[in-house]
């Protein structure tokens, strides 16, 4: 088994679990543009590619651009206010974050969520472990593209070689092949195994703690 020497993770689906609070906040949106709810389950196919890409899956099929920029504006002002409703860690993670800080191994925070938003759940849940956070913005463009985890490993100070990418979804496997990474995928997330092995998953994890072998 390979070692490494600096870790990247998504955080929806792989550090937390955000899905309640994500549906919540998407079906408060589509009430208040009158559109049908969606279930918890609908929500959890739709993430992954950001909020736009979310609420653009979760409105009715044919709604116009300008009335789908308008259930995302009110997604993202409740969203803002909501985020932490439902939302925690899944078990074993803080354990180990908590023995890669004290291995000295540096990890980081790519997320295609808004960034706003991953800076303040990081600094809820992982500001102890955590220093670099990066979400979706105007001036970067995000996963799966390589923008992101490049601006990361620049803030970490830290290379290719070495660095592994930790993700629960096809867009994290993308993302970790654009940007030069090897990845582990995750089953405890948004995705199951077999989706992630029909998507090109190579190393896969069951647990948080199955992790630590690999540094």
């Amino acid at each position: 088994m390979k070692k490494y020497q600096a870790v990247i993770f998504d955080l929806d689906g792989t550090l937390l679990n955000t899905l309640e609070d994500l549906a919540d906040s998407t079906n408060y949106a589509l009430r208040q543009m009158n559109y049908p709810e969606r279930t918890i389950d609908e929500v959890r196919r739709f993430v992954g590619n950001g909020v736009e890409k979310l609420m653009e899956r979760a409105v009715p099929t044919g709604t116009s651009e300008d009335d789908t920029l308008k259930a995302l504006a009110i997604f993202k002002k409740h969203y803002s206010k909501n985020m932490l409703n439902k939302t925690g860690s899944y078990e074993g993670v803080i354990d180990v974050l908590k023995v890669l800080k004290e291995k000295g191994i540096p990890a980081g925070i790519v997320s295609n969520k808004f960034d706003a938003a991953v800076k303040g759940l990081r600094d809820q849940f992982f500001g102890e472990y955590i220093y670099t956070a990066i979400g979706e913005s105007a001036n970067v463009a995000k996963k799966p593209a390589p923008d992101t985890c490049i601006e990361a490993m620049k803030e970490m100070q830290i290379g290719r070689e070495g660095t592994v990418y930790v993700g629960d979804s096809d867009v994290d496997i993308m993302t970790a092949k654009n940007s030069g990474l090897e990845c582990i995928s995750v089953t405890w997330g948004f995705r199951d195994e077999e989706f992630l092995l029909e998507h090109g998953a190579t190393q896969i994890i069951h647990k948080p703690e199955e992790l630590l072998e690999f540094f």
